[in-house]
């Protein structure tokens, strides 16, 4: 029998396959390691102009490092595939343990609840939002503990916006909100959907369930279900202010976290510590040789400093950084500043992604990113401070995020 490999992996059987991608099982012939392999039609991405989705999915995921969330890798590319290198979990699904067993106790879904907002308010951190919630993406490893999977739905927010207008999810886990396609902010949307699960894993059945469509968005509209007697008390009280239609009053993840019955035997998980992430294979998986003689032969710069990441990922919208650069210089200018409204931990996470596929190391610490490494030149220190301010006028008020970069030169670190 041939034994098919990628690179330094032996390829198996297939554990998933969905619309745009296969999983199938593999082993790192290196470290005898196994992983899943997440496997992409190159052509089916280009044509249907998901490229920039991906890239910024994997980038921010290869970012993530996070106990309840499956962690990426690296990614490999042929002239045909693409292949995602995940972190392989034993345990089988979430959904499988409650198909099996029925619902779980009181105790076991708390634990479980935990963990799921523990891994959600962390991505939610980093300014991504998963969209398709439910207990089939929820994994179990060896020691029971959850691992959220599937970012395949996720993307940053585009434009400087966070307002999304795709409808994703399954429909029975998803909010109001989205269903009414007028745009949605989708760490809100995900908050519903923890509600969601939180019931299934108590009552072991789906609190919106019906045969058809129309029936099941409307119920899903007017919030319209009941929790079974045996709920606590507590436990009915979050579920009802997490699943409430209107996404302005409902329970935000900061307010779950002081919830009296959430707060019950809960241990904060402990994160994993810095490491750094080179992104270089990310991007490289996406060269198309084509593309690259159309950006040699084309009229794009090709100065000395080089801004692919920012196109990459898609973040020069939302941020506006390239005002920053001057390509005329071999440096940037002594100080500059520029204003996003985009919040402080987004801009963070956006700059620490560019960042990074640049060749740099990133610290952030109380809204200060330090960035160790030489630039392509020379030397260079950047210092980038985020200071909040909010802007009111008699129509609205704006709160905007002001980023000062200030450069030295003849220092090895760069401070964003």
């Amino acid at each position: 029998m041939v034994v098919r490999k990628v690179g330094k992996y032996e390829l198996g059987r297939t554990i998933g396959e969905g619309t745009f991608a296969k999983v199938k099982f593999a082993q790192n012939t290196e470290t005898g390691e196994s992983v899943a392999m997440k496997i992409v039609d190159r052509s089916t991405i280009i044509k249907r102009k998901m490229v920039d989705q991906i890239k910024r999915e994997i980038s921010i995921m290869k970012l993530v490092r996070h106990p309840c969330v499956v962690r990426l890798y690296e990614v490999l590319a042929s002239r045909t595939k693409i292949y995602i290198i995940l972190e392989y979990i034993t345990g089988g699904e979430l959904f499988d343990k409650i198909v099996r067993n029925g619902r779980l106790s009181e105790s076991e879904a708390r634990k479980y609840f935990h963990q799921l907002i523990d891994g959600v308010d962390y991505c939610h951190s980093k300014g991504v939002y998963h969209r398709d919630l439910k207990p089939e993406n929820l994994l179990l490893d060896s020691q029971g503990n959850l691992k959220i999977s599937d970012f395949g739905l996720s993307a940053l927010p585009e434009q400087g916006v966070t307002i999304l207008k795709t409808t994703c999810g399954t429909p029975n886990y998803v909010a109001p909100e989205v269903l009414s396609h007028k745009g949605y902010n989708g760490a809100v949307a995900d908050i519903w959907s923890c509600g969601v699960i939180l019931y299934v894993l108590m009552a072991g059945y789906l609190p919106f369930d019906e045969m058809d469509l129309p029936t099941l968005y409307s119920k899903i509209d007017k919030a319209e279900f009941s929790c079974p007697s045996y709920f606590a008390l507590g436990a009915k009280s979050l579920i009802n202010r997490i699943l409430d239609p209107n996404p302005e009053t409902r329970i935000t993840i900061a307010e779950i976290r002081k919830d009296e019955w959430f707060l019950k035997d809960y241990t904060p998980v402990q994160l994993i510590d810095y490491e750094h992430v080179n992104l270089d294979d990310v991007y490289a998986a996406f060269d198309d040789p084509e593309e690259q003689t159309y950006a040699q032969d084309g009229t794009r710069d090709t100065g000395p400093l080089t801004l692919n990441a920012f196109d990459l990922i898609i973040l020069s919208q939302g941020l506006n950084l390239a005002t920053l650069f001057d390509r005329g210089k071999d440096s940037m200018k002594h100080q500059t500043r520029f204003i996003s409204h985009k919040p402080a931990n987004v801009v963070l996470s956006s700059m620490e992604v560019v960042s990074q596929s640049m060749g740099f190391k990133t610290h952030i610490r109380n809204y200060k990113m330090r960035v160790e490494g030489l630039s392509a030149n020379k030397t260079s220190h950047f210092s980038v401070i985020l200071e909040q301010e909010t802007q009111k006028n008699t129509l609205s008020s704006t709160r905007l995020f002001v980023v000062s970069l200030m450069t030295s030169f003849g220092s090895r670190q760069m401070h964003l």
